[in-house]
């Protein structure tokens, strides 16, 4: 019998966005925490195998999709209003992981992040679901702090 303490994986529902360090609305989903890096072939005439070998090369991120309630507040409307007006508006993020007491235990943190897209509530008047605002934000590079 194991006598080593369990640790029980964390649940996905508690997280919060923070926004150059100031924590905003909150968000019903958090998506695109994805890194891929591409591999490159490289072979020199010297190799006595007859396969080429595999570098680690550029790193790729994926787009953060965040996705919350409609509500008056307006920040990242407004913020999708400067990239749309061509003010070069970039800002460093995280999306945090909390456990069952709220209290910080992942932090993936994302730089030079913009608004790529924004998406408007679907209204339909034969349903009751809550209208949703979906963002999707670009950036640099992100890293599991």
């Amino acid at each position: 019998m194991s006598t080593a303490a369990r640790v029980d994986p964390l649940r996905g529902f508690n997280f919060r966005v923070e926004l150059d360090n100031t924590s905003v609305a909150s968000f019903r989903e958090a998506s695109g925490l994805t890194l891929n890096t591409d591999p490159v072939d490289y072979r020199e005439g010297t190799d006595v195998w007859l396969s080429v070998r595999k570098l680690p090369g550029l790193r790729k991120y994926s787009n953060i999709t965040l996705k919350r309630g409609f509500t008056t507040n307006e920040d990242l409307w407004d913020w999708y209003k400067n990239i749309l007006n061509g003010v070069d508006d970039r800002r460093n993020g995280a999306i945090v992981l909390q456990d069952e007491q709220h209290n910080d235990v992942l932090r993936w943190e994302f730089q030079n992040g913009w608004i790529t897209k924004w998406e408007g509530a679907t209204m339909n008047a034969t349903s009751n679901d809550v209208a949703i605002e979906t963002i999707e934000i670009v950036h640099e590079r992100i890293e599991l702090q």
